[in-house]
């Protein structure tokens, strides 16, 4: 029986070489991607002051962050006082740090930080672990990554569009079956003022993007519970809960009935210059549809909100981002305003991997095993090994010499698409009989001939 103490804590895994493999060929295709667009790397701490974190996620996010207790006697500083206070005011007094709980916050920080050393508009991606105390479901994860890309110090509807064309690329290529859905947080501002319900809009926004998981009746509980009135939710279901044919019989019928608000028709005139942008970078609007009810709850959203839903097995949204034109306020500096997205990593890989959408010889690092049936020939491999990595082959030596059998064996097992064997003929000519594992072909081949047959493969 496995000892209990060697599982992982709920909502966190251990990723074997495969998995990992596979993982980097997600993150090198999006990597690739994003620096085609001129996106630099950055990285930042996996703690922060939770000063930082607390207040810029709504009060949902609030409660999902991970404190981390001051070192040392956590408790020295506290009282019985701060007992009586309650759990929020005696957290706040031993635990003065968190995990991460996203990209966007440590990266309005940062630029606060350092925005005289920036160059304008800042455009960067970041690809690092983030932590929230969710409760643990498929496709859900208390330890997962991150990847964002974001563009700060711009307010052009241009930045929207090249997110836009970034991520139906980059799912294009990763061949999965997607749309992405967007919207705009001033449609929403609009829709509260015209409901009389505009000191609720967040409560209005967190309800609503919770809809695709519990449905109108679960957005409509969750609007009870706001202390929305039955007849103000029932007209906010039948003014959003519409259904046209198109994109601009949506947004005709929502400059008139949002006339009265001038937030409200800036807020659509947005979106159709971001599907004008898109035609110009001629992405198909097939993929980009507009959706009313999109409502991404993070409080820090201003404008464009975006979400990118798979059209297939069911692990909900595997990116999400949107304008924010205040973030770096609340650490001292104005008139940055930024735009970004976030790719679900752990969410993409479990539904590339549901779907059966990763090559097939995405299996190993390695490409070749070179095998000495005894010791002249194990150090014969050993010298030819270096003209193979040289040549950038990644290659294994099997690390003494051995029957044929096991290091074939040793190969499968490790998936590794070719195997060199050296043997007393083989050495005595100074070749190598190179066998193919997944064709089953072998031939007798000079080192450099070798080299050549592997790379004529593509490895």
């Amino acid at each position: 029986m496995a000892d209990k103490n060697l599982g992982t804590p709920s909502g966190t895994r251990d990723f074997s070489p495969v998995e990992v493999i596979r993982r980097q060929f997600i993150l090198e295709t999006l990597k690739n991607t994003f620096e085609r667009f001129g996106f630099q790397p950055l990285e930042t701490p996996a703690l922060e002051n939770i000063s930082t974190l607390t207040g810029k996620y709504g009060d949902e996010g609030d409660k999902l962050l991970f404190r981390v207790l001051n070192s040392g006697d956590y408790l020295s500083k506290s009282s019985s006082d701060d007992y009586e206070k309650g759990y929020q005011h005696l957290s706040s007094i031993i635990s003065k740090r968190g995990l991460r709980y996203d990209l966007t916050v440590p990266l309005a920080r940062f630029v606060a930080k350092n925005r005289g050393n920036l160059v304008f508009p800042f455009k960067r991606y970041q690809i690092q672990p983030v932590w929230r105390a969710d409760r643990p479901q498929k496709g859900r994860y208390r330890e997962f990554f991150q990847c964002d890309i974001d563009v700060i110090g711009s307010s052009s509807l241009l930045c929207e569009a090249e997110l836009i064309y970034i991520l139906v690329n980059s799912f294009t290529t990763l061949n999965l079956p997607f749309k992405v859905y967007i919207n705009n947080r001033k449609i929403l501002s609009s829709v509260a003022e015209k409901f009389s319900v505009k000191e609720k809009e967040n409560e209005l926004c967190v309800a609503l993007d919770k809809l695709d998981k519990k449905g109108w009746d679960g957005v409509q509980l969750e609007l009870e519970k706001s202390n929305f009135s039955k007849q103000t939710i029932d007209s906010i279901t039948g003014f959003l809960d519409k259904d046209f044919d198109d994109n601009k019989s949506w947004f005709e019928f929502l400059k008139g009935e949002l006339s009265s608000t001038s937030i409200g028709a800036e807020g659509v005139e947005e979106l159709e210059s971001v599907y004008n942008y898109l035609d110009a970078l001629e992405v198909s609007t097939e993929r980009v549809v507009f959706n009313p009810v999109l409502a991404r709850g993070l409080s820090y959203y201003t404008g464009v909100i975006l979400e990118t839903i798979c059209e297939e097995g069911h692990v909900g949204s595997i990116s999400g981002g949107g304008r924010y034109e205040n973030l770096t306020e609340v650490f001292g500096v104005s008139n940055l305003p930024g735009v970004g997205v976030s790719f679900g990593i752990d969410r993409i890989y479990d539904l590339m991997e549901s779907l059966d959408l990763f090559p097939k010889d995405l299996t190993s690092t390695s490409k070749l095993l070179l095998t000495g049936l005894d010791e002249s020939s194990l150090e014969f491999a050993l010298k030819t090994s270096n003209s193979f990595r040289g040549s950038g082959i990644n290659t294994e030596v099997y690390f003494e010499p051995c029957k044929l059998k096991k290091a074939m064996t040793y190969a499968n097992n490790k998936s590794i698409p070719f195997v060199g064997i050296i043997g007393g003929d083989e050495l005595s000519q100074q070749k190598i009989n190179l066998k193919n594992m997944v064709s089953g072909e072998q031939s007798l081949l000079s080192v450099d001939e070798a080299i050549q047959s592997i790379r004529s493969t593509g490895a």
